[in-house]
């Protein structure tokens, strides 16, 4: 107890630090939140004369944590005009940024409140688009690559847990193979073209409204270090086909639309790409939800699962997908499609 207290302690005050030394030490510090990784957010507030000033402390401590990728990328979409917060003071060492404070409207609290479906999604596909037609389609050296292997070792959370609670037994190695095998068939399926600048988790939690902002630049981003390289139809998946809220069907057709619009992709190639991205992250998800449960012991999630096997059984039914399909139907019938706590 004593050493966890003294390391807590310490990592308080090699923040304190950090505070100083970036001319903050004559703020109040306040915990702003924690995400499901080992960072933490605190927001700083000066008094002044008129309105108070904040900025927002990231504390990411090493080992577990490297603030670099937050900083690269973050610094790529201010080249980019996008609302990424600015980078005030960096201590890569120690895991500490301080940030710009881009407030705590974000779309889910927003839309909580009222707000308007349509111009809050739209402009958050209209950042999708200037990221994509970037030159190079914004793609930063050495990025990681979410394509082939990858999306399928990610996608293999649905056999592994899914199924195995649903039939109550270990998912066998030979289904566990046959579902690979189905994605790649599926995946051979997926239009060539260059990759795309992914930052993997585009939703309603991550995205800030700032309305006195013009254009693009309405839309904060947040918690993108994990930007990959990838079909460009992924974020937008992300947006507009939520595990957490419907998106009524309207907008979720007049983002599609609206992405097509502005990017002038082929767009019979894009949907059989957004299909395909739609079913690797549905199945992700509905594997994840479960393994939150078995090992994690966080039930929370359970009452999403009807949305996103919905949505996931939409996006099976694109030719593209035939193989998933059938192997789905076989080894995950309608019945098991229903998961009791």
């Amino acid at each position: 107890m004593d050493g966890a207290h003294s390391s807590m302690s310490d990592r308080a005050a090699r923040r304190r630090d950090f505070v100083v030394r970036s001319g903050w030490g004559d703020a109040e510090e306040r915990l702003l939140a924690g995400d499901a990784s080992f960072r933490k957010y605190f927001r700083l507030t000066r008094s002044t004369g008129t309105a108070p000033l904040t900025a927002v402390v990231m504390d990411a401590p090493a080992p577990w944590e490297d603030v670099r990728p937050f900083v690269r990328i973050g610094k790529h979409l201010l080249t980019m005009k996008l609302s990424a917060p600015e980078i005030q003071a960096i201590d890569e060492a120690n895991g500490f940024l301080l940030l710009e404070d881009l407030g705590d409207d974000t779309f889910a609290r927003v839309l909580t409140r009222g707000g308007d479906e349509s111009e809050l999604y739209a402009r958050a596909t209209d950042v999708l688009a200037v990221v994509h037609a970037a030159p190079e389609h914004g793609l930063l050296p050495g990025l990681g690559g979410y394509e082939g292997e990858a999306l399928i070792e990610a996608a293999i959370l649905l056999p592994e847990w899914y199924l195995a609670e649903a039939t109550g037994r270990t998912t066998p190695a030979e289904v566990m193979e046959s579902y690979r095998a189905a994605w790649r068939t599926c995946l051979a399926n997926l239009p060539a073209g260059p990759g795309a600048l992914l930052l993997r988790d585009f939703h309603k939690d991550n995205l800030l409204w700032l309305p006195q902002r013009p254009g693009v630049r309405a839309c904060g981003l947040l918690d993108f270090q994990d930007a990959q390289r990838g079909h460009p139809s992924y974020d937008l998946v992300s947006l507009i086909e939520d595990a957490r809220r419907d998106v009524s069907p309207a907008v979720h057709a007049a983002c599609l639309a609206r992405y097509l619009a502005a990017t002038g992709v082929d767009a019979q190639d894009f949907r059989t790409g957004f299909a395909l991205m739609a079913a690797q992250r549905h199945a992700r998800i509905i594997g994840l939800f479960v393994r939150l449960l078995r090992r994690d012991g966080k039930p929370e999630y359970l009452p999403y699962l009807p949305r996103v096997w919905r949505q996931f059984e939409r996006a099976l039914q694109h030719p593209a997908l035939e193989p998933l399909r059938a192997w789905t139907d076989r080894h995950l019938p309608p019945p098991l499609r229903r998961v009791a706590p």
